[in-house]
């Protein structure tokens, strides 16, 4: 999965396209355990400030879903450094898929994680027959929207609706 850059090297600037980072690894998550669930109470915090970390259960749900795919990329010790989730479902024009919460720990941004974690995510949808891969990212986040442009990752035109919802009774 890695493509060594025109250096020798892995990382951006490979001359076959985007490479994968050779000291991190991305895995897809098939099983929770205590230190899965540290790792998101430590990088969920650094996505957003009004969301709490998933608990073990909430992990475990996304995990056992058919239509959610958590992956991780992990450092050369094997520490999460970075994770996002891949929805794929099916619609009646298609199968579709979504990028959703990329977060790649501060301490080890722009060492490849972010860029491995979507590459591997892009490369999963399209195995699963996605016609295309979508995310969103704020504008303030510079580093991750050159990140996406720099992969490949169009902008387009369409407005995106929020509807809030409230906790049921």
């Amino acid at each position: 999965m890695t493509t060594p850059g025109p250096d020798g090297t892995d990382g951006p600037g490979a001359a076959d396209g985007p490479s994968t980072p050779s000291a991190v690894v991305v895995s897809e998550v098939t099983g929770v355990d205590a230190d899965l669930v540290e790792a998101f109470a430590r990088l969920i915090p650094q996505l957003s400030s009004s969301s709490p970390p998933p608990d073990h259960d909430q992990l475990a749900e996304i995990v056992g879903s058919d239509a959610s795919i958590l992956l991780v990329a992990r450092d050369a010790d094997g520490r999460v450094v970075g994770s996002l989730t891949l929805a794929v479902f099916r619609v009646p024009t298609g199968v579709l898929s979504w990028i959703e919460d990329v977060v790649v720990d501060e301490r080890a941004r722009g060492a490849g994680a972010g860029e491995a974690l979507v590459l591997a995510a892009v490369d999963r949808a399209r195995r699963a027959g996605a016609k295309s891969v979508d995310l969103t990212s704020r504008p303030s986040r510079e580093a991750a929207n050159r990140l996406y442009q720099r992969l490949g990752f169009e902008s387009r035109s369409t407005n995106v609706y929020r509807y809030p919802l409230e906790p049921p009774d």
